[in-house]
């Protein structure tokens, strides 16, 4: 079988992937910024609905892995959270600025978290040299690596992929992620022999408002006046697909 991660942004998405039929959620907020750490009460919610694994992601901003003492301590503040609230797991994942992995504070964040599972996110994409990140992340005691191969998309990095997948072997599980889609799962199948995908599944939904100011927006999007949100149908089908690949 073929497992299905979804990258859910909302408690709303998360409930789509679940009825698609993924086994797990990373939870997050802000996917624009590449996902951040979502609030209290999302985590807390998706945690009394749903009935799949929950793995919120643990990132205090967008931008670099690197991060000062104040915003360590918040991804520590929100491990303990996590943890306190029941969650499966959390996605971390820190850099020293050389790009090697920062195992000393990763550490610190797994060893905080006890019993949660431990997914590292792309900040692996970022590192260095991706086959000795690969190693100390292995060496960490991490569940898995959510990676695009480096790349901007999983496809494009199918083969480096591939390679991880080679070297990890059973040590370690190599999730591909970024561009997943009914379009090249099959393919990405054949190409890597992964056996759990990361995908956000999502659509694109319009806003309700009547009224629009047209003079100003309220942020950086083009447009505010529509959203994503995960479609459970595009799980379901991204499921299936993969698990009818020979």
């Amino acid at each position: 079988m073929i497992n299905m991660e979804v990258c859910a942004n909302s408690l709303r998405s998360a409930l789509a992937a679940q009825e698609g039929g993924a086994i797990r959620v990373e939870l997050c907020d802000n996917l624009p910024e590449g996902g951040t750490t979502p609030s209290y009460a999302q985590i807390a919610l998706a945690k009394k609905i749903l009935d799949i694994q929950i793995y919120p992601i643990i990132r205090p901003r967008g931008g670099d892995f690197l991060y000062t003492d104040l915003e360590f301590e918040l991804m520590k503040a929100d491990i303990s959270m996590c943890r306190s609230l029941g969650c499966n797991g959390v996605v971390i994942g820190i850099l020293k600025a050389d790009g090697t992995v920062d195992v000393t504070r990763c550490r610190q964040l797994i060893n905080l978290a006890g019993p949660m599972g431990i997914t590292f996110h792309r900040a692996f994409d970022m590192s260095n040299d991706l086959f000795k990140a690969l190693e100390d992340i292995i060496e960490l005691g991490c569940e898995r690596i959510l990676s695009s191969g480096g790349e901007a998309s999983a496809l494009q990095g199918a083969e480096v992929l591939a390679a991880l997948i080679n070297q990890a072997g059973r040590r370690i599980s190599i999730m591909p992620g970024a561009g997943i889609s009914a379009q090249n799962i099959s393919e990405l199948i054949r190409m890597t022999g992964a056996r759990e995908f990361h995908a956000s599944a999502r659509k694109t939904v319009k806003s309700h408002m009547e009224f629009r100011n047209p003079k100003l927006n309220m942020g950086a999007l083009a447009d505010e006046f529509s959203y994503d949100v995960t479609d459970s149908r595009t799980v379901k089908t991204l499921i299936e697909l993969a698990n009818s690949v020979e």
